[in-house]
């Protein structure tokens, strides 16, 4: 009724190209696979240093661009409140109110970042609470 080829399973026959590999050929290709890891991640993080480098470099300049054009309306600003206030306080009186407001606001400016310094170093434990560095 069976025949004889389907009968039984035949067990697979060695041919040698299927041996499991030792320890040492393990670690020998662990070792491959690591410095090839290694190798790829180094050129990765090359890439990445020289793009951040020339990326910071044009933010860098984007950055002083607007700081000076920041300026330059900031003193158009001024002049044109002088010119505003000339015909009302004269061109003396005008001079002077702004250019006080301005130093009002910059010592304000001052003020509230001397009291953030000293929050800093209490936060940071550079003021002791010994009266030294105050």
């Amino acid at each position: 009724m069976d025949s004889p080829d389907t009968a039984q399973p035949t067990e697979p026959v060695d041919d040698g190209l299927h041996e499991d590999p030792t320890l040492a050929q393990d670690m020998r290709a662990l070792a491959g696979q690591v410095r090839a890891f290694a190798e790829a991640e180094l050129a990765f993080q090359k890439a990445r240093a020289a793009y951040v480098g020339s990326a910071a470099r044009t933010i860098a300049v984007l950055g002083v661009v607007a700081a000076v054009l920041v300026f330059f309306a900031t003193m158009a600003a001024v002049f044109g409140t002088v010119i505003a206030l000339g015909p009302i306080l004269g061109l003396w009186g005008a001079m002077a109110a702004v250019s006080l407001s301005v130093l009002a606001l910059a010592a304000m400016c001052a003020l509230v970042a001397l009291v953030r310094v000293k929050r800093m170093k209490a936060v940071l434990g550079e003021g002791n609470g010994d009266g030294a560095g105050s």
